[in-house]
């Protein structure tokens, strides 16, 4: 699937692995250091906090994954289709991150779990986005498979087996964006506070606009194309009565 997948979703992955790196610092810094981006620590402290009776962290930690999982539920609303093309809704599912991540900020600021909930939606909608468009060859909020893809490409170059250079490069250039997103977070929580959050928003809502200027840039040059196409005279027209000449 990697080997298909355009240039320009290479660069979006790229980029939204940086913004989900920048939204988990950003939540696990916080006052509940809660990781919004990704589930599998969520649900270990979930299954400690279950031994414990720690039921406060248990509401709180089941809330993160109740989030994250409707924000998937969102982008497959919006989606609805598992085939990369123009005409899906990339741009919408982009634009509703962004408002997600900008509403989660006065949240944070007044210390309200419904802070880190918006953020964990608005993660769990983007990794669904990806996987959509990518056939789940791509993950942006968390870096397992990555990692993973990494260990058996090793794996393969020990036992002298050909390489998925691309695909490998790919987890690559994943890996270090979400650690870039994730540095570039930190260093603007500690120059903003919570108010960090407005980057990442503003980076997916200027992506999602841009996109949809783009698609209806593109959809009304393809009927133009296709009313000249159908408008056109044919030939010899004026040779079977019809013509004007």
């Amino acid at each position: 699937m990697t080997e298909r997948l355009p240039r320009w979703v290479w660069v979006g992955a790229i980029t939204l692995a940086c913004i989900a790196g920048m939204v988990n610092v950003v939540g696990y810094l916080g006052f509940e250091h809660l990781a919004v981006s990704h589930l599998t620590g969520t649900t270990s402290l979930l299954g400690a906090a279950l031994v414990e009776g720690d039921w406060r962290s248990v509401r709180h930690l089941w809330a993160i994954l109740i989030a994250f999982s409707l924000g998937a539920m969102l982008s497959g609303l919006i989606v609805q289709d598992s085939t990369l093309r123009l005409g899906r809704r990339y741009g919408v599912a982009l634009a509703l991150e962004a408002v997600l991540l900008a509403a989660s900020v006065p949240m944070f600021v007044h210390q309200q779990l419904n802070g880190a909930l918006l953020a964990a939606m608005a993660c769990g909608l983007q990794n669904a986005m990806v996987t959509t468009y990518s056939g789940a060859a791509v993950r942006t909020t968390h870096l397992s498979g990555m990692f993973t893809d990494l260990g058996i490409g090793l794996g393969h170059l020990i036992r002298g087996m050909p390489l998925p250079l691309r695909r490998l490069t790919l987890s690559g250039l994943i890996i270090s964006g979400f650690l870039g997103g994730g540095i570039l977070g930190a260093w603007l929580f500690r120059a903003m506070h919570y108010y960090a959050l407005l980057i990442p928003a503003a980076l997916t809502g200027l992506t999602g606009i841009g996109y949809v200027a783009y698609r209806h840039w593109a959809l009304r040059r393809q009927r133009r194309w296709l009313g000249r196409e159908h408008g056109a005279p044919h030939a010899g027209a004026g040779q079977d009565g019809t013509g004007t000449g």
